[in-house]
């Protein structure tokens, strides 16, 4: 059965800590998350990487990064940030604000989610947003959060047919107004399956020529490659082996998937395999021997070898982390 390396990447991003809020404004407004560090400190100490989006649910707003030109977000529609990045929502573009004390967003978050905040006068309502904070520990390797930009608007505003956004927007509202029992735990999910049909419709939106991991998806040669890695990755694969498989010589290959990818099929193969056992180190009790046989290791010395080589750390040591879930019982 083909594998879909989409998903298996998707899967092991591990959104484990989030924080889900929403925000009233009047005009004229503006407003600053908390940086990105003071928010992986309150959510998901250790973490390394976090997801910040705001679906505009009423009205409108302008969003966009610190010192970047400032996109028209309306109501229906989603704006993402990758990778956390300082950013600011206002009524009018080229407005800025003090970011939000780590403090105040600690506190807040600490209780009941999601919290609710107040932006702006007290005039009438010009724009309301359902936002979030997805934490998660995508190191050692992730191409796909490493390849996506850093900012992803998407959805359509409120009165177009082919908004796909709005089944999630009004689950949202109605879990965010109803704070029924596992209302934390349903918003969980429908942040993770929004991030995901965010992407996928990135992906279809990329030109043809572009390059990148999302794009050697898209290949049919490239793709094929990807779903046999991913589908068994203890496997020995050779290039030889691959290129067969999908029908192409060994150099052509080797070329395309350089070219899209960045990285040579057995350079990337590697570097997945120890994705996988970075997530089966952080999330279980799985024994080395166990953890380096499931990504293809003869022996645990050559697993921690290659381990450290890749990371930097041994697999112990990244047992170890600081802030990473317990291993389930």
């Amino acid at each position: 059965m083909a594998v879909d390396a989409l998903s298996e990447v998707l899967r092991t991003v591990r959104l484990t800590g989030a924080a889900y809020f929403n925000a009233e404004a009047s005009a004229p407004w503006v407003a600053e998350p908390p940086t990105r560090e003071s928010v992986l400190a309150t959510i998901l100490p250790g973490a390394r990487h976090l997801i910040s989006y705001h679906v505009v649910t009423e009205g409108r707003c302008f969003a966009g990064l610190i010192g970047a030109e400032p996109m028209l977000v309306e109501a229906g529609e989603v704006i993402v940030f990758i990778k956390g990045a300082p950013h600011v929502l206002s009524s009018s573009p080229g407005m800025r604000a003090d970011p939000v004390s780590p403090n105040a967003f600690a506190i807040a978050a600490a209780g009941p989610l999601p919290f609710s905040l107040r932006y702006g006068g007290e005039g009438p309502t010009s724009a309301r947003l359902a936002c979030g904070f997805l934490a998660c520990d995508a190191h050692p390797f992730n191409p796909l959060l490493d390849m996506l930009p850093a900012v992803i608007k998407a959805g359509a505003p409120y009165g177009d047919e082919s908004s796909w956004l709005d089944p999630f927007i009004r689950v949202a509202i109605d879990e965010s107004s109803s704070r029924r029992a596992g209302g934390e735990s349903v918003l969980a999910k429908l942040s993770e399956l929004m991030l995901i049909e965010v992407v996928r419709r990135h992906l279809e939106t990329l030109p043809p020529g572009q390059a990148g991991w999302l794009a050697g998806l898209r290949d049919p040669f490239v793709g094929k490659t990807l779903a046999l890695m991913h589908g068994d990755p203890a496997r020995n694969w050779t290039i030889e082996e691959l290129a067969r498989e999908v029908g192409l010589s060994r150099s052509v290959l080797a070329e395309r998937f350089a070219v899209l990818v960045g990285l040579p099929p057995m350079q990337y193969l590697a570097k997945w395999r120890m994705q996988i056992a970075s997530g089966l180190l952080s999330g279980s009790d799985t024994n080395m021997a166990a953890v380096a046989a499931e990504i293809g290791y003869g022996s645990e010395a050559a697993f921690s070898r290659a381990f450290k080589k890749m990371v930097g750390i041994p697999p112990s040591a990244w047992r170890r982390r600081p802030g990473l879930p317990e291993p389930a019982p």
